[in-house]
């Protein structure tokens, strides 16, 4: 699935009169750039939320036939309802899915997410994360075997805590992420809330990991000073 709802008021006024997953990188969209990542490692069923300016990414899916893969809509038209809302809303499209890969649009990473897949697929973990050692606004927290015990506002100091523990290590969470279909049947919050609340909620009587990927490319291209930066490191 692909996030693709959001308002995009960092990227302003580009998204005063077009969606965020319009913005070109080196003249693709960013809705391209993702669809055909996940081609590169056989993944061609995807989901697209969609809000502001739905019309307009549904019209670029349909002129170039979901770019070789096969995009399910999941229209948020009437409400926005943040990355956990989405989710749930799209609950039904993953019937029969035992996992499945979830990201962000306006992310673009060389990270290897075979590799990511297949570290999941060994655990019965509920979800893995991708995370890295960068600066970030706000971090989650992970004990020494990678499992997420809370998350942290580094400009405010607030920390939500799931487990307890001492020494707890920061990484900045990448937007990407494996989750089981577990997640779906353990959701108990209803309309708009964000997945990262939703898993330190699961993260109290569940596992759910971190995948350090530091050192990989990655850019977040939801401000507008990174569109030149991901032109030159993404062709």
């Amino acid at each position: 699935m692909l996030f693709a709802a959001g308002l995009g008021t960092r990227l302003k006024p580009f998204t005063n009169h077009a969606p965020k997953a319009l913005v070109e990188i080196n003249n693709k969209s960013l809705l391209e750039h993702n669809i055909r990542y996940m081609q590169r490692f056989g993944i061609y069923d995807v989901i697209v939320n969609v809000h502001h300016f739905a019309s307009m990414i549904e019209e670029l899916i349909n002129e170039h036939d979901g770019f070789g893969s096969n995009i399910t809509i999941s229209d948020e038209r009437n409400e926005i309802l943040e990355t956990g809302g989405g989710l749930k809303k799209a609950a039904p499209y993953f019937a029969g899915e035992d996992h499945f890969l979830v990201m962000n649009v306006d992310i673009l990473t060389n990270l290897d997410l075979g590799k990511m897949i297949a570290a999941h697929l060994m655990t019965s973990n509920m979800a893995t994360l991708a995370v890295m050692q960068r600066e970030s606004s706000r971090h989650l927290l992970f004990d020494k075997d990678m499992r997420l015990c809370g998350w942290r506002n580094n400009n405010t100091n607030e920390e939500k805590i799931a487990h307890a523990v001492p020494d707890l290590k920061p990484f900045a969470f990448s937007g990407i992420q494996i989750l089981s279909h577990q997640v779906l049947e353990n959701i108990p919050f209803e309309g708009k809330f964000s997945l990262i609340d939703l898993y330190l909620y699961l993260a109290k009587s569940h596992v759910l990991s971190g995948y350090d990927h530091t050192g990989n490319l990655l850019i977040d291209v939801g401000k507008p000073e990174s569109i030149e930066k991901a032109e030159y490191l993404f062709q």
